[in-house]
Formats: C-alpha cells, structure tokens, sequence
C-alpha cells in the first residue's frame, strides 16, 4: 500500500520492557511481561474503575497491594489493590505521562512539569525531585507540511515521557530516564543528584532498559543507543531511517537471547546483537508505525501495530511472521502474557484476552463504557478511520487532526499497558479511568 499524505496523520504511541518479569525488589513496568498464570484465562467481571480528572497515557504497577497509575490530571495516584479506593495522591504541576518504577519503598517517575520525582511509596511524601531542561511533547515548526507552515506544532501521537529505570549494583544505586531535552540522566537514586548525562540530538521519550550493566534506548532521533550503566559511555549506537513522517523511535526494547528488539516510526521491527548492535533482521511492518513494546516467549515476540490494527507474532530468530490478530484500531498497548494468554487494549477502546495456542483465533474482548456509547458515532463499521472520523475536512490543516483525536478519544483509547497482580489486570483509560477486572479460571 502506498503512503499519502492522509493516511501518515494515523499513528500514535506507546511503551515497555526488558528480559524476564523481575521479582526482586526493583519493580519497573517496562521488563518483559510476562506474569504468572497457567491457561487460557480470559476476562471476567469489572473488580472496580477508579475515576482520575485527566485521560491516563501511563501504566499501571502493582506492589505490596497498592497500584501507582500517574494522569494527565497532574497527579500520580495510589489505589488499593483490593477495594480501588485511593490510598494518596501526589500532586505535580504537569501531566504525567511517564510510568512509576518502585525500589524498596520509593517511587520514581515524571511529569510534564519538568521534573523526575521520588515519593515515598507508603506516604505519598517526597523525597527528591529533578529538575530537566524541560519536558514537552515532541515539536515541529509545520510538522509534514501541515499548515499554518510557521507553526510549532506538537506530535498529537507523542502520548509519553520517558519512565525511569533502577540500575543497581554493589556500590551504585541510579534512577535513569529520558528527557524531551535530549538528554539520559543518571541519578542517585537516594538524593536525586546528577551522576552522569548521555546528549542526543533529540528528545527522549522511550523508557530505557537494562541489561548486564548495559542501558539500550532510542530517541526521536531515530538513533538506538547502547550505554554504560555505570559511566554513560556510549557502547555502540544503531541508526534507523529518518524521513518526513517516519521519524523516531517512541518505545522501549525488549531483550532476549543475546537479542535486543525494538520498533521504530520508520516502519520497522528490528532485532539487533545486544553486545555489538549488528543488525540481525528487521520486519517491515507495512507502512505501520511500531511504537508498541515487544513481550518474547517460547522463540515468539508479539507486537502491536499501527495501521495494521494487528497484534502480530513473529519468530524471534528469523522475524518471519507466524500469525496476525486484527483488532478495531490501533495497538499502541505493550501486551502483557499470563499462562496461554496475551493481553493488549486498542485506540478504539477495545480490551483484548488472545489465547496464544489458537494462533490468533480464541479471543475475548471488554469495551470501556464511553466506547459503547461513542462507537456508532464515530467508528466506521467499527473500526477506527481517521478520514471517516475527519467527515472530509482538511487535513493539510493542524487544527483539523486534532479536532479527529478529540473524537477518537470519546471513545476512550487504551494505550496504558496491563499489569496483572493477584488474578487481576489493571490497565487505565484515556477516559480517565484506572480499571481493575478479574480473570477467569480456567
């Protein structure tokens, strides 16, 4: 399919992962999500919704019964596992659209007021915060000749700020995460003071991960990067294509087996030699945006798309496609597995249960409440159609796209990746709400 003009304002965002689901005391939402459980276990009852003020870009995490979900409301918010009632709320002065990672009883994430904060992760005090160049959604001046042609426009699918990560070794303790000022910092995870900062040419919103002491990310420059924990040095670096459109890589990698994978804007899957950054294979994903976060199991990496709407499951050696499962929208949720089943949401607010042993073809699905109501209104044949929503306006103008996300978000998209805990998947909303549902048992 040829790429024009229209059909490049489709695409959107998302985040996560690294090697094995960790159980040690260090919990980041972006390891390889993989999650206890045995079976196909689809959906079952609402546990709870917990109602935020502003839609929620970021993911949940789960930790000695509370689970920290940030908003664009300005707030990181501490829920009750069991009841979904609100424990404390911590108040920034920006949106956060950054994820929390947890080590020991302290919380770190960000927020568009351009500040990294930890908080005590029993009391909602803070400890430290940080203080960036600044934090904004990725800018062009008339971004892909849209008009008016002198205006600074901000990417509408740039939904994230980087999420802090916890490098830990005998003598060091670092919060490491990304800035939109180009820069990843290194700081000490204690005091918040500065330790190391790597410079790129562009702003960082992808998660960093890590592995055997080293930190791979991407960034808007299009540029996969291989540091050194402890020093910031770089090891090796990966360039993928940069042109008008298909700029940028916006998720985090996954590791596994000696491979570093990761889905760029240009539109590729990429899997790399994580030691020396050589390029293994690269999955052309059909004009469509990666910008999921992969999860690998059994020789399998399973990954979202953009225009595709499609959950797809490659073999992790070669990149040769297995199967395909075609949802209503766009996948921008990092998918998350527990037994036989993956879990994912879509941008026209379907939430996904995929039981991996049909090869796509056993799937259930829950609907957020503001898409049932919206769908007939805005869907075509229901699915998501970004000229159909547009109702023939223009859009060479800015101001026409972001009047389509408007409408698209009535519906409630899904781009907050799951996290499972104690035979329940929490994932949030952009219309605003955390919620909490019960798997079955199979």
């Amino acid at each position: 399919m040829k790429r024009t003009f229209t059909s490049i304002l489709l695409y959107f965002f998302l985040i996560f992962t690294s090697n094995a689901f960790s159980q040690n005391k260090t919990i980041n939402t972006f390891t390889n999500r993989i999650f206890d459980g045995k079976g196909y276990r689809p959906l079952g009852d609402l546990k709870w919704k917990f109602k935020t003020e502003g839609k929620i870009f970021s993911s949940p995490i789960v930790k000695n019964g509370a689970v920290y979900i940030g908003s664009e409301d300005g707030f990181l918010y501490c829920i009750n596992e069991k009841s979904g009632n609100i424990k404390w709320k911590f108040k920034t002065n920006g949106a956060v659209h950054s994820s929390a990672s947890i080590d020991n009883d302290t919380v770190y994430f960000g927020s568009f007021d351009g500040y990294y904060y930890a908080v005590n992760a029993t009391t909602g005090k803070e400890i430290w915060k940080f203080k960036t160049k600044g934090e904004h959604w990725y800018q062009e001046i008339g971004m892909w000749g849209m008009k008016p042609s002198d205006m600074l426009m901000n990417d509408l699918w740039d939904f994230y700020l980087s999420s802090p990560v916890i490098y830990n070794d005998k003598n060091t303790a670092l919060v490491i995460f990304g800035s939109s000022d180009g820069n990843m910092y290194a700081v000490d995870s204690k005091n918040g003071t500065l330790k190391w900062n790597f410079k790129t040419n562009e702003p960082i919103h992808s998660t960093p991960i890590i592995a055997k002491d080293k930190l791979y990310f991407g960034g808007w420059d299009g540029i996969f990067y291989a540091l050194d924990c402890k020093t910031g040095k770089e090891k090796w670096h990966f360039s993928t294509e940069v042109k008008t459109g298909f700029k940028g890589i916006q998720a985090a990698a996954v590791i596994s087996d000696g491979l570093v994978y990761f889905g760029a804007r240009d539109p590729f899957l990429f899997a790399l030699d994580a030691e020396t950054g050589k390029l293994v294979w690269k999955y052309n994903a059909e004009n469509s945006w990666i910008l999921s976060s992969a999860v690998a199991q059994d020789n399998t990496l399973y990954i979202g798309t953009s225009d595709t709407y499609a959950l797809l499951a490659l073999d992790s050696k070669t990149g040769q496609e297995k199967y395909r499962f075609k949802g209503n929208g766009y996948i921008y949720s990092s998918p998350a597995i527990s037994g036989n089943t993956i879990y994912f949401g879509d941008f026209s607010g379907n939430f996904f249960a995929l039981n991996l042993l049909s090869n796509g073809k056993e799937s259930a699905f829950i609907s957020t409440e503001n898409r049932k109501k919206y769908a007939v209104e805005i869907l075509n044949n229901n699915h998501l159609d970004f000229t159909y929503a547009s109702k023939q306006a223009d859009l060479s103008i800015y101001a026409e796209n972001q009047k389509v996300m408007d409408e698209f978000y009535k519906l409630g998209p899904i781009v907050s990746s799951p996290f499972i805990s104690n035979n329940t998947i929490y994932f949030g909303s952009a219309d605003g709400y955390l919620y909490a549902y019960n798997l079955k048992r199979q």
